[in-house]
């Protein structure tokens, strides 16, 4: 599912990726929809079939060569691209050791992330975000895994994703919680400067809060997960998008959950 965000909006536009055609899926809200998996998984790195999807989508040699497949992807303070035992260097020079940013943001509650200062707005997005401010730039992953670590002993670092589809996160002041933060890491993000040099941190203090409001004709009050091993058709009304998550009269499909399966959609 593809999610785009307008420069001067606040509702999410998605698009379901079938094969090589792009459905926009905002349309479809109300109406009835059926996604047919007919039984194959192809990896998303090399296309072959695979009985079981790891990682995210992918079959298990490439799994085990890819290195955003890694631990250190999930836990980006354990990279070791240094060490020179990253799985990809030329991959790793691309994408981790590009600009990041550090941001907190409020889907189902206060929470802080990192994320390539390209997948900005697109992260916040993934995670069903109302509101999302970038607090700091960092000149590779790995710094700002170290940040993240530090903040996440006063903020979390997950997103509750039953309460996230219960319906919008409750407004917080995302420039006071800035602000309370950077105070009270203080002291270890100056000690954090003199380890990385003065240059790996940039503040960004007169960022903006990113207001998002995702297409949602009706929020459930249960929550039911489905899952395309267990049910391969899944029909229902579409009543709404959330993050990366369908919401169906039925229940809800985590879409991301299933990359690499093949599925058909009817309207």
């Amino acid at each position: 599912m593809v999610a785009t965000l307008p420069e001067q909006g606040t509702v999410v536009s998605y698009q379901k990726v079938l094969g090589e055609h792009r459905i926009p899926m905002n349309p479809l809200i109300g109406s009835p929809i059926q996604l047919v998996y007919a039984g194959e998984i192809l990896c998303q790195n090399c296309q072959r079939k695979t009985k079981k999807s790891y990682s995210g989508g992918f079959c298990f040699p490439c799994s085990q060569k890819l290195a955003q497949c890694d631990l250190c992807f999930l836990k980006p303070e354990l990279c070791h691209f240094a060490q020179g035992t990253c799985r990809e260097p030329e991959w790793g020079e691309q994408v981790c050791m590009r600009d990041h940013i550090v941001y907190l943001a409020n889907s189902s509650g206060l929470k802080v992330g990192i994320t390539r200062s390209s997948q900005v707005p697109t992260r916040w997005l993934d995670q069903g975000a109302g509101q999302a401010l970038p607090i700091m730039r960092v000149n590779s992953r790995y710094h700002s895994g170290l940040l993240e670590v530090l903040f996440k002993q006063h903020v979390s670092d997950r997103t509750d994703w039953r309460k996230m589809l219960r319906g919008p996160a409750e407004a917080i002041d995302l420039i006071h919680c800035r602000d309370q933060l950077l105070t009270e890491c203080a002291a270890d993000i100056d000690a954090l400067r003199q380890q990385l040099g003065e240059e790996a941190i940039t503040m960004l203090a007169n960022e903006n809060v990113r207001e998002i409001t995702y297409p949602v004709q009706q929020y459930p009050q249960k929550i039911s997960s489905l899952n395309f091993d267990k049910t391969p058709e899944i029909a229902g009304q579409l009543l709404g998008i959330k993050g990366q998550y369908l919401i169906l009269d039925c229940g809800v499909l985590n879409i991301r959950k299933f990359s690499g399966y093949q599925v058909t959609m009817k309207v």
